[in-house]
């Protein structure tokens, strides 16, 4: 590999970290939602129910932005392959585009879920 090449990889490197910590922090996120969510159901109270939600979108439109980003890498990943690549690279580039495809419109169904399910009836969790 050259070093244009290593470089790039190192810079994506740094950009994969920064999700992680983003990560990190929807998942307390989703903890902290947990409170709200079972203070509603065991006493019914109508502000905890909204304090969910909030969080909930919050987090939904997050992951979508994310979800967003990585179809984007993929999608350029699938624009820079040459001809003279090997088979299995451009198969294996065009499966990591059609999964961050489908991982993108899912981010977009549970944001859906999470906006129009004002009753939370729909137990949705970031996958």
């Amino acid at each position: 590999m050259d070093s244009k090449i290593i470089n790039e990889k190192l810079k994506e490197l740094d950009k994969e970290d920064f999700i992680w910590l983003i990560y990190i922090g929807i998942i307390f996120m989703s903890w902290y939602s947990n409170v709200f969510e079972r203070k509603y159901f065991i006493y019914n109270d109508l502000k905890a129910k909204e304090k969910y939600r909030k969080i909930t979108i919050v987090i939904f439109i997050i992951l979508t932005i994310i979800y967003l980003y990585f179809f984007n890498d993929a999608k350029n990943a699938l624009k820079k392959l040459k001809f003279y690549d090997s088979n299995q690279k451009k198969e294996l580039t065009k499966l990591a585009f059609i999964g961050s495809l489908l991982i993108l419109i899912s981010g977009f169904i549970f944001l859906y879920i999470a906006l129009k399910d004002e009753n939370i009836d729909v137990e949705i969790a970031f996958n």
